[in-house]
């Protein structure tokens, strides 16, 4: 059986466990309770009636007992259906005085106490009752009344029969609604906890100073919070120890390239010049890129901030077009020619949309075109005529560092993660898509101002 993940189906269903065995024990436990009270209520109506029938036992003028009841009591024991009986044995249980035509008494074996209840057999029937002591002149005797069982009176067996299944359709439906109840009380109970979960979704890399509710929790998971916050604390350290690294190293990193550059010039051998010139640009673009990241790490964009996207969009196009050319390759700018003005840092936007260009330029064919379609909405589409992206490679490509070929230089895997990064800074949404006629679409989607 797969075990419930979820702590509120735990514990409905472990409560929906024991309202089934409470409303099993409350009807067991009310239907012996019912029981005993009914033959408490038959012990004492027995008691009663041989109390009644003593009552009218006496010692007549030969010194022998005589029984002279009323009507109204012998009415009780002339019923058709022989309901009740009663007999006056002595000690020898020589029957003095029945009502049963057979002059038996009721019970053969008795306690011949003050007062005993007694039950006996008589064929098909089951006879309960007591059996009251009497002295007259000396001599015990003893009043045996009894009840046929089989003869109850029909209401009682009624209640006594039904009761098992009156009373489980009575408590169920109150379990149910006490249950119902407690849902109610459970959700709110955990009510923290979803909150706790809710906040804890924002957390990641550009949200680490989230921390979870600690004071609004049951005491019993608060441990746990405050454990996770810590856990929280350490981790904002070290990502800030890491962006501080890469800032400083790129930092550091300008001065001798800087040096290094310049001491080329005065080397001889041009062709040596020129290769080490590439693997130094190489260096201070892959430089550039680290302080970009860092820089826009934690970057983030006020309510106010308005860009125009259309004027964006003609400024990289217009600045990568030289390289494009160089490389026999077009730019070609489609779409609203309006200001489209989207929420966001214009700086920022410009640096995504400059590297998903000049990404493009890169990888699309000679005499292809490199399209910008701007529309009204507030997107910028950037599609090249390149290898495409495989499908596998869709997610793979947004990583740091991640490069298809780790041999080709130029590239430092960097600038497509400083395009996500922006993206999420800016609750933008990034697409990239490989048409049926190849190459591949990157799409930027801001929300209009």
């Amino acid at each position: 059986m797969r075990p419930l993940r979820s702590i509120l189906s735990r514990i409905v269903v472990l409560h929906i466990v024991a309202v089934a065995i409470t409303t099993l024990t409350i009807s067991l436990a009310l239907t012996w309770l019912l029981d005993r009270a009914i033959d408490n209520i038959h012990d004492e109506a027995m008691r009663k009636q041989a109390t009644s029938i003593a009552a009218h036992l006496r010692v007549g003028p030969d010194n022998k007992p005589i029984l002279q009841l009323p009507p109204e009591i012998e009415g009780i024991y002339s019923q058709p259906y022989n309901r009740y009986v009663y007999a006056v044995v002595d000690r020898d249980g020589a029957v003095l005085f029945s009502s049963q035509t057979s002059q038996r008494p009721v019970f053969a074996d008795w306690d011949r106490t003050e007062l005993s209840s007694e039950e006996e057999r008589h064929g098909d029937a089951t006879i309960s009752g007591v059996s009251l002591r009497k002295t007259l002149n000396g001599t015990d005797y003893w009043i045996q009344t009894g009840e046929n069982l089989s003869n109850r009176d029909a209401l009682t067996d009624d209640i006594t029969s039904g009761f098992f299944r009156e009373v489980g359709w009575i408590t169920v439906p109150i379990l149910l609604v006490l249950l119902v109840i407690d849902i109610a009380i459970f959700r709110r109970a955990l009510w923290p906890l979803k909150q706790a979960s809710a906040i804890a979704q924002e957390i990641g890399p550009s949200r680490t100073d989230i921390r979870l509710p600690a004071d609004d929790v049951p005491l019993e998971v608060k441990p746990l919070m405050t454990a996770v916050n810590r856990a929280l604390d350490r981790l904002d350290e070290g990502f800030r120890v890491q962006r501080e690294f890469a800032a400083d190293a790129a930092h550091e990193l300008r001065t001798p390239l800087t040096v290094v550059r310049t001491r080329l010039e005065l080397m001889e051998d041009k062709e040596l010049v020129a290769g080490l010139r590439k693997d130094l640009d190489g260096i201070s673009h892959l430089v550039n890129q680290l302080l970009e990241f860092a820089e826009i790490e934690n970057a983030e964009v006020a309510d106010d901030e308005v860009a125009d996207l259309r004027s964006i969009c003609e400024e990289v196009a217009a600045f990568v077009a030289p390289i494009a050319i160089a490389q026999k390759k077009t730019v070609a700018l489609t779409g609203s020619e309006l200001p489209v003005r989207v929420h966001g840092n214009a700086e920022m936007i410009r640096r995504a949309v400059l590297n998903l260009a000049r990404n493009a330029v890169e990888h699309t064919a000679e005499n292809t075109i490199v399209e910008f379609d701007l529309a009204a909405d507030g997107t910028i589409s950037i599609r090249d005529f390149g290898p495409g992206i495989a499908a596998d490679e869709k997610e793979a490509i947004f990583r740091r560092f991640w490069r298809r070929d780790r041999n080709r230089s130029g590239s430092t895997g960097l600038g497509l993660s400083i395009v996500r990064r922006i993206a999420e800074i800016h609750n933008a949404t990034l697409r990239v898509d490989s048409p049926p006629t190849g190459g591949a679409i990157f799409t930027l989607a801001f929300r209009r101002s």
